[in-house]
């Protein structure tokens, strides 16, 4: 090897370690600094559920599912409500005083049959009030949940969903219907399919009739259980605050504010830009000579979230 490329490859070693050290340096500040965030946030939430439970004077749960604004590598994680989630519900409401309230914050859409009816059942044998609070939607398992409470509260366009089961991918009424067309063409496996999703409307129906007749009577509950588990609407169907009064659900619209400030402390994924913008209106307070009639700037939603 010439003696005079011989600096210049170390050079250019120490170059590649320098590089290596700043990049190893840069990916464990990155971690920290997500970690410290996710922990303040955390506090954040911590202290207004603290806030709304003293208010109250309540167990307050949130059981909320978005999509993270943080993430590692950029992989979001969507969730649903599953049996961790009602083991920890459940573990709350078991830790509850019997006669104290329980306020349940929900934003979901949905999930597990399971995990959903053994938090239902929990609730509705709590002998305390129980409320849940639906700032957005509550969909399907979340309906369900919902239904074991003695009041709903609702912000005016939040909506609620049917229950009709889902087998894998497909509605149970939908692989029921493709049986009756079908007969005997259908394949052995429709055909079992088709025999789960039958059972499942019927355990759900069931489930359902039972936690409306803490309300209602029976046989009320027993229509109305078949016609939120029947499938007779798509899966996303939105039930509004007025056809929910409308069905005989306990609903009310006066979302306390400590809500909507909880929600923003669960923002989406982040997006490359703001989707919405608005103007923020001033508070109607009294003219002053000389104030200013200009409004402020567009302020963009989640581009600092």
């Amino acid at each position: 090897m010439d003696a005079a490329t011989q600096p210049r490859m170390g050079l250019w070693f120490h170059l590649a370690q320098i590089a290596r050290f700043v990049f190893w340096l840069f990916l464990i500040v990155l971690l920290v600094l997500m970690l410290l965030g996710r922990d303040a946030t955390q506090l954040q939430r911590a202290s207004l559920l603290d806030q709304f439970q003293t208010e109250r004077k309540s167990r307050v749960i949130a059981l909320i599912h978005r999509q993270e604004n943080q993430s590692i590598l950029g992989v979001q994680v969507s969730s649903y409500i599953n049996i961790e989630d009602s083991e920890a519900v459940l573990r709350a409401i078991r830790l509850t005083p019997d006669d104290q309230p329980i306020d349940l914050i929900l934003h979901t859409p949905g999930g597990l049959v399971l995990a959903a009816e053994q938090i239902a059942k929990a609730l509705a044998e709590h002998k305390g009030k129980v409320t849940v609070f639906i700032p957005h939607y509550a969909m399907s398992g979340g309906t369900l949940i919902a239904m074991a409470a003695q009041e709903i509260v609702m912000d005016r366009n939040a909506v609620l969903g049917p229950v009709d089961p889902q087998i894998g991918d497909y509605p149970a009424a939908s692989i029921l219907k493709a049986v009756a067309i079908k007969k005997e063409r259908a394949s052995d496996e429709t055909l079992i399919m088709a025999d789960v999703a039958q059972k499942a409307r019927v355990q759900v129906a069931t489930f359902v009739a039972d936690l409306l007749s803490r309300r209602m009577p029976r046989k009320q509950a027993e229509e109305l259980a078949v016609v939120l588990s029947e499938g007779r609407w798509t899966h996303d169907f939105p039930i509004t605050v007025q056809a929910a009064k409308e069905m005989g659900f306990p609903v009310s619209t006066d979302m306390p504010r400590l809500v909507y400030d909880l929600m923003d402390l669960y923002p989406q994924a982040n997006v490359k830009r703001p989707s919405v913008m608005y103007v923020p209106m001033r508070s109607p307070g009294p003219a002053r000579q000389g104030s200013s009639s200009e409004a402020p700037p567009p302020v963009p939603q989640g581009a600092g979230k």
